[in-house]
């Protein structure tokens, strides 16, 4: 739609309210409804937004080690221009117009802690070596019989899941309040998250989905958006829907696996893919493969960003440990998918489903071209088999604390993303992990308490 034709909708939409929203460090969505009248004053312009969405965690426990704001500034408004390309109507809020927004003042000068921005950066330095990168994400999650108040009554222990039970693609299973899930893959089409695939995956109540693959930004937005999205329709059939990465020990995680290639200007050639190699690989996707396989360990907060995170990325089950890539392997960090001039792609299984998709999709991307500015080669040779026994490349960082002091201090890291925004992200990780450390947890208590 043309910007007369969305200011137009806008005007006659019967609710006169529209729905905008930011993203936060950790991706959840900040929000909210503003008059039709309001809108159309700032379309073209600025919204002023209070700068607390980078002040706060995601509980809005305000950060008391960040410089960008907080008391010592007063926390005034930041300037959010709306990107009228995103224009979306909410299917389940009787088409409501809907808009994502970006920090950036009227200078057109970004702002350094925002996650949209920072990816517009990355795809900018793409664009300029001649490549327009295709991405998607697909997402695994639990779902619950709960709602908000039940939940914390419990204390989020011994919640009710959809199902029971062990039973990844299984089509009885998906019959199963299938109002819901036909509800998931019908509505989330209509709010322009095109879904791919839908399916139960193993475990009580858990679903996979697979989103369209898109240019880089875009594929982004769906990305975030989904999650609240599929929050937002749970809700509605009285359901809880949870992207935590491991939800109980004894469970496979959540995977948020990312999917990307390069194609010329155009987007007419998938650079990735090389007819005459024996595994239809490029020497550019080989590169893009180095670059990720060296930058990881240094940028890896960024697609596993919270202590939770980490309980995942555990040998065995289905989430890699290792510095490791292969050809259709599932054991590996990177699973290597070439084939076909159209399909040839990277799939990033470290990332885990409660990633800020803006901050996964730019470290993925952003390690890549690295590999591919430096003239990586790819030395390592591909794994075959177990991945969790290949130690050839080293491991993954164990905890979210050891991942951010390691990033903190890379060089690397800064290069791809500036000063700046590593010095803000990572005091937020470092937030993060004081407030799991102070807790005194259930597993402590019943370690503890009687025997010590």
């Amino acid at each position: 739609m043309t910007t007369q034709e969305i200011l137009a909708y806008v005007k006659q939409h019967p609710s006169g309210k529209v729905k905008v929203a930011v993203t936060d460090i950790d991706g959840v969505l900040r929000g909210k409804y503003i008059a039709a009248e309001k809108f159309n004053s700032v379309a073209e312009g600025r919204l002023g937004f209070c700068d607390v969405t980078f002040g706060w965690d995601m509980g809005d426990a305000a950060y008391d080690n960040v410089k960008f704001t907080g008391w010592h500034t007063g926390y005034p408004d930041a300037l959010v221009k709306l990107d009228l390309s995103t224009f979306r109507k909410i299917p389940w809020e009787n088409d409501t117009p809907f808009f994502l927004g970006d920090f950036v003042n009227e200078q057109d000068v970004a702002g350094y802690t925002c996650p949209r921005q920072l990816l517009r950066k990355v795809l900018s330095d793409t664009e300029l070596q001649g490549f327009t990168p295709y991405f998607s994400q697909e997402f695994e999650w639990f779902n619950f019989t709960e709602t908000p108040e039940t939940a914390y009554q419990k204390g989020f222990q011994q919640l009710n899941p959809l199902s029971p039970g062990m039973f990844g693609y299984s089509i009885l299973r998906g019959s199963l309040k299938n109002e819901y899930m036909s509800d998931l893959f019908d509505l989330l089409c209509k709010f322009g998250i095109p879904i791919e695939g839908l399916h139960t995956e193993t475990g009580p109540g858990v679903y996979e989905a697979a989103i369209k693959y898109a240019p880089v930004l875009q594929a982004a937005d769906q990305a975030v958006l989904f999650k609240t999205a599929v929050k937002e329709i749970a809700y509605k059939h009285g359901l809880m829907a949870t992207f935590m990465a491991k939800i109980n020990e004894h469970l496979p995680g959540c995977s948020g696996h990312v999917h990307q290639s390069l194609w010329d200007k155009d987007s007419s050639h998938n650079l990735f893919y090389e007819e005459k190699d024996p595994h239809k690989m490029s020497d550019l996707m080989k590169s893009y493969i180095a670059g990720q396989l060296h930058c990881l360990p240094q940028i890896l907060p960024m697609i596993a960003p919270t202590v939770n995170s980490y309980k995942r990325l555990v040998e065995g089950a289905w989430a890699p440990t290792t510095l490791t890539w292969g050809i259709d392997n599932r054991t590996v960090a990177l699973r290597a998918l070439p084939g076909h001039s159209k399909t040839t792609r990277l799939e990033t299984r470290v990332v885990g489903s409660d990633t800020n998709p803006y901050l996964a999709l730019s470290a993925c991307l952003a390690a890549g071209l690295y590999g591919i500015k430096h003239k990586m080669k790819l030395e390592k040779k591909a794994t075959v088999g177990n991945g969790y026994k290949d130690l050839s490349n080293g491991v993954l960082p164990f905890n979210l604390h050891d991942a951010t002091q390691m990033m903190k201090e890379s060089a690397v890291a800064k290069e791809l993303f500036g000063d700046q925004f590593v010095e803000h992200f990572t005091l937020t990780r470092e937030w993060e992990w004081k407030q799991f450390a102070k807790v005194v947890t259930d597993w402590e208590l019943k370690r503890y308490f009687e025997i010590i």
